[in-house]
């Protein structure tokens, strides 16, 4: 899913604030988050056309990762049904970057830079990922 840049800043910025200082993340009506992310699933597809706008040399090419956190709004979008259980719990947003003279490079342009958005334990945590 795409996220548009105001998006991924104010998310970035609601991370900032919390859970990188070592605080909890805020849900609904600020209160503490205790059941964050414990994975996060990303299929080939979102993760295969973030690669594909990369450098295609393998040691250049790649996707930048952010840590983030669902504000109000962004929760609403991306999960109108769930949105106050969403508030306040980690995720990631990525987009695709090139590596040169071991600086980031990213590429595209600001409305479909940004994807995230992925399967999310909690809350889709049952089963388990397994081996098999």
């Amino acid at each position: 899913m795409k996220i548009e840049k105001k998006d991924f800043e104010s998310m970035k910025a609601k991370y900032n604030k919390e859970v990188k200082k070592g605080k909890p993340g805020k849900g609904k009506k600020d209160r503490d988050k205790d059941n964050q992310t414990s994975w996060i699933f990303l299929d080939r597809e979102m993760l295969g056309g973030l690669l594909a706008k990369a450098d295609k040399d393998p040691k250049v090419g790649g996707i930048q990762f952010y840590f983030t956190e669902y504000t109000e709004e962004t929760a609403e979008k991306a999960y109108p049904k769930e949105a106050d259980a969403y508030i306040g719990q980690m995720t990631l947003v990525m987009r695709a970057a090139n590596l040169k003279e071991q600086k980031l490079v990213t590429i595209g342009g600001a409305e479909d830079e940004y994807q995230g958005r992925g399967l999310e334990c909690p809350y889709h945590c049952e089963p388990d990922p397994t081996d098999t």
